[in-house]
């Protein structure tokens, strides 16, 4: 039985065409005309030596060659063995694990197995390399960008995927309003390498930042200077929004509403996700439990056990990402003090507060199809700013249970 496997943290993950020979994994590569070649059909299953000219089987008179009905092995489809929906000729470079496929995440085994002795490295994506960790792609983005793609980029999603192929990544990215229409290009949408000179990026050089006014630095060209910005005004939030609080109901109305939204290919061995967020307005302390309380979400589809409406991020009490959350105590007098807040304008032109660096993980299923959706809204009126810092995305593939739910990333001091 093969140990626990780690979280994998570089996610610019590729896939090549891979053959399971004698219990090891060998790279294949076929020839220009071979179904395949590309990694999105498969590879055909020939080595080299079993292909004639342009990729055509070798005449030979030995019938051990030909499968039934004459025709040649390489030719016949071969079964699903391990039931992962990859087959030999679809490049699955262990059809005795489930664990190991073209369309697996490739992890680091850290972990003993149930006898204690931690099994040797594998090939989990069959890509011809073991425990490959890729660069990020987070570097040389533009603060003011506003290409969605750069966006995942920024949260750590690095893979592409499409819609003929079985790898997992990013299907699709857009930015769009409450009620999913795509945004036109505002200056709520930023991707910065810090926050103020005490809050840095999660994973890679960069991360997203949400903003009901504007995802700037204090000073900065195009940035509000001010404690209310307008973008868009009045919005229409997602069904069943805004979050009702157990103990402060909120306005039903919402303003400047902005969200990334990525479709997402699940690894076929991930049982899980994370990513770390950051919450800061200017509600602190004035509209503390008060109908003016502005929201972060994360929206999931389908929706995971344990959600709200789709919502993965809120603390043990049901309290949505707001001023009213249970770990908003970044501020003058707060546990962590006003130190996260320097440089970013919070505190500048108005009172304001933020939560600490926080962690949300929720369950998957491997090789499906997830709809994500990271939003910000003022809710009751425009005034008053809040901004979101996403960051730190990576898949959990370890084989354990994953759960709903929000903590805090440890402090690292």
């Amino acid at each position: 039985m093969r140990g626990r496997r780690s979280i994998y943290l570089g996610l610019c993950a590729g896939v090549g065409a891979a053959l399971w020979i004698s219990g090891g994994c060998f790279a294949v590569s076929p020839s220009p005309q071979a179904p395949g070649a590309d990694g999105g059909g498969g590879a055909t299953g020939a080595t080299t030596a079993e292909t004639g000219a342009g990729g055509s089987p070798a005449s030979t008179s030995s019938g051990d060659d030909f499968g039934k009905g004459g025709a040649p092995v390489d030719e016949v489809d071969e079964p699903d063995k391990d039931g992962d929906g990859f087959t030999v000729a679809d490049g699955d470079c262990n059809d005795d694990d489930t664990n190991v496929n073209p369309g697996a995440l490739e992890v680091a085994i850290t972990e003993p197995d149930d006898t204690g002795v931690v099994p040797e490295p594998a090939d989990e994506d069959c890509d011809g390399e073991i425990d490959n960790v890729l660069p990020t792609c987070d570097r040389n983005i533009a603060p003011a960008d506003f290409d969605a793609i750069h966006g995942a980029h920024a949260v750590d999603l690095c893979a592409k995927a499409s819609p003929g192929d079985r790898k997992w990544g990013v299907l699709s990215a857009e930015y769009v309003r409450g009620d999913g229409s795509p945004a036109e290009p505002t200056p709520a949408v930023g991707v910065l390498d810090s926050f103020g000179p005490n809050v840095h990026a999660q994973g890679g050089t960069r991360m997203l930042v949400l903003s009901t006014g504007r995802a700037r630095i204090a000073h900065w060209p195009g940035a509000c200077n001010s404690s209310s910005c307008t973008n868009y005004g009045p919005g229409a939030a997602p069904p069943g929004f805004p979050q009702d609080n157990p103990d402060c109901p909120p306005s039903s109305t919402i303003n400047d509403d902005i969200g990334l939204e990525l479709v997402l290919r699940t690894p076929t061995n991930a049982t899980g996700y994370e990513f770390a967020f950051k919450f800061y307005t200017f509600e602190y302390p004035e509209f503390v439990c008060n109908h003016f309380n502005d929201q972060f979400l994360a929206l999931a589809t389908p929706a995971p056990p344990g959600s709200l409406n789709g919502n993965l991020s809120f603390d043990s009490l049901g309290k949505p990402v707001s001023v009213n959350i249970g770990f908003f105590d970044v501020c003058e007098g707060c546990e962590l003090g006003p130190d996260e807040l320097a440089g970013t304008g919070f505190g500048l032109w108005h009172d304001a507060g933020a939560t600490r660096w926080l962690r949300t993980h929720a369950p998957v299923t491997g090789g499906e199809e997830l709809k994500l959706r990271f939003m910000i809204f003022d809710t009751g009126d425009d005034a008053l700013d809040s901004t979101a810092l996403v960051d730190g995305f990576r898949w959990v593939a370890n084989g354990g249970t994953v759960a709903v739910g929000t903590t805090p990333v440890e402090d690292p001091r």
